[in-house]
Formats: structure tokens, sequence, C-alpha cells
């Protein structure tokens, strides 16, 4: 017979069993819009049970760290930028991320060599055409200098940074000369004074101001499913296969690092990894229309729309690298002028 001691203690277990763990958590600083993440950290929380702690900043993230320094509760940062990546591992507030599986997945052009940060996905910056007036399906981003676009090409400002990226891997490819030469060429064939936004460039296409432009592929994407006139500048426009010459699409990125000092340093190993899985990739790539970086996700909408795209080999560090003589170029040749 079982006494009532013995009852009391089995009791007491079945409650302990009962009861849940306390949950496990992570801390992420982002500058990515939170429409963009919360679909795909609210899929991390249900599947593993860790909760996500997230502060969205417009800006300021890396000072935000350094001021907090070592009491900072950032575990993860995700970023939207290649440069700022970069400007925070160079920062020292970022940590290498130790993980097999990661290193499967992300091509070493697209990881920091230190592996203080690690690309989530990619988005391209490729060339359009009015799809009534150009014919050709292909281009290089050196066929922008022809004569032929001459008074037919617009592009926003040369400082802006997606623009800088692009001018930086051309630098990095061709050299100084090479690229002030390439810039003047391309200033020639501007249809208009450089400005405005990658969406405006596909509306110049469509009024008949231009026939050619540059674009990141994600407008592209968000354009095609606008329910306003948008919607109209994405039917005036066609995407071309865009490369340099002997090698292949310019991509910029969304990255993640751990923070130096992050006291879930688990956690946030695990938050990374199972960014770069295939169900997070898509539910995350597709959220902005940018390309996963996971190989294995072949279906993802920016696939669908504009198909693969074969990314040029340039490391992002050396584009990093050669923003800064690129943003001199720009000026040299008054490119915005």
């Amino acid at each position: 017979m079982i006494d009532k001691t013995r009852l009391s203690l089995i009791a007491l277990a079945s409650c302990l069993l009962a009861t849940p763990v306390l949950a496990q958590s992570v801390n992420l600083y982002t500058t990515r819009e939170p429409a963009l993440l919360n679909p795909v950290v609210e899929a991390f929380t249900k599947d593993t049970g860790i909760k996500v702690n997230t502060v969205f900043l417009k800006d300021g993230l890396e000072e935000r760290i350094k001021a907090e320094g070592a009491n900072s509760p950032a575990d993860v940062m995700i970023m939207v930028d290649a440069a700022q990546m970069i400007s925070a591992a160079n920062a020292g507030v970022t940590q290498p991320i130790k993980s097999a599986a990661i290193d499967k997945i992300v091509p070493a052009q697209l990881r920091d060599p230190q592996d203080n940060w690690v690309t989530l996905t990619k988005r391209a910056r490729i060339v359009v055409v009015s799809k009534d007036r150009v014919q050709q399906d292909a281009i290089t981003y050196e066929d922008l200098a022809d004569p032929k676009w001459k008074g037919k090409f617009c592009i926003r400002g040369g400082q802006h940074p997606y623009n800088n990226a692009l001018f930086a891997t051309y630098l990095a490819r061709n050299g100084a000369e090479k690229t002030e030469a390439w810039l003047k060429a391309l200033k020639a064939n501007t249809a208009r004074k450089p400005g405005g936004g990658d969406r405006e460039v596909a509306r110049d296409i469509q009024s008949g101001l231009c026939d050619i432009a540059v674009i990141n592929t994600y407008y592209i994407g968000l354009m095609s499913t606008a329910a306003n006139e948008q919607k109209g500048w994405f039917e005036a426009i066609k995407p071309l296969k865009t490369t340099f010459a002997n090698g292949g699409t310019h991509v910029n990125i969304s990255g993640a690092a751990i923070a130096k000092h992050a006291p879930n340093r688990e956690n946030a190993v695990k938050l990374i990894e199972y960014m770069l899985g295939d169900k997070a990739q898509t539910i995350y790539a597709d959220g902005n229309f940018e390309f996963p970086v996971n190989p294995d996700v072949k279906e993802s909408a920016a696939v669908k729309l504009l198909g693969k795209v074969n990314v040029d080999t340039t490391p992002l560090t050396e584009i990093g690298k050669n923003r800064k003589a690129a943003a001199d170029l720009v000026d040299k040749v008054g490119f915005d002028n």
C-alpha cells in the first residue's frame, strides 16, 4: 500500500514534469523593417521554443552597441547592406560565428574571411530596358558605356550606397583608370541628372524619357505586386541578364553577425542557422523579393519572377575596401552634377 508521503512525492514530480521549462531567449538588433523580419522570427520561436527579443533601429545600430559596451544585451545583429556588416566587424563589435552548417550553405565570397558576418539574402543590381523599344535580353555592366545609349540612360545618384557598391565592384575588378573612363561614359549617356529612386527609373522608362536603367531586383518584385501606378511601371520594363564581362551579377546582401558580448551566444548561432534553413529562407527572402543564399531553395518569389542569379565572385570585403575610392571617382567625374 502506498503511503501518503509517497503519493505526495509522485504528485509533486508530476507537477514539475507538466510545468514548462522557462523559455530561452535571444536578443536581436536590426535595421530591417519589422514586416520583413517578424514572420521568420515568429517561425523560429514556434519551431525552437526560443523567444526573440527584437530591437528595430532605423540606423545607428553599430553606434548603439558600442555605447552599450560589455553590458550590451545584443546577441545577433541583422543589417541590410554589406558595408554595414563590414563596418561592424572593423569596429570590433562582432565575434566569429563558428558553424559547420553555415559554412556549408554560404559561399566564401558571401562571408567574412574571419567569420564575423554571414549573408542571409541577396539582391542583385541589374539592368532593365523598355519592353517595347529595346530588343536585347542580356547585357554587361561594361556595355552601359556604349554610346548607343546616349541620352537614353537613367540612374539614381552615383553616391547612393546601391550605386557606390556597384561602382566599387567595377573598381575592384578593373582598376581606377578604367573605372574613371567608364563612369565618364555612363554620365555622358544619361537622359537626365542622376537622382531619384530605383522605382523612378522604371517610371521614366514608361514615360519614354529613357530606354535603359539600373535597378535593384527587389524593386521589380515589389512593383509587380503593386496596386497603383507602379504596376504600370513594372509592365513597361524588361529585366536583362546582367553580368560583368567574364564575371557574374553584382549583388548586395542582408547579413547577420553575433555581437561581441552576446549573453546568449548559443541561441544566437541557432537563430542564424535557422534563418539559413529552407523554410526560413523562403519566408525571409519572399518578404522583400530577395534571393535566398541557400542553394537548395529554388522556388522563391524572386527566382520565379527573375530567374536565378549567377553571383559575381568578387568578395564583398574587396567591394567594401573600394567604396571610398569609388565615391571619390564619382566626385572626380562630376557624375551627379
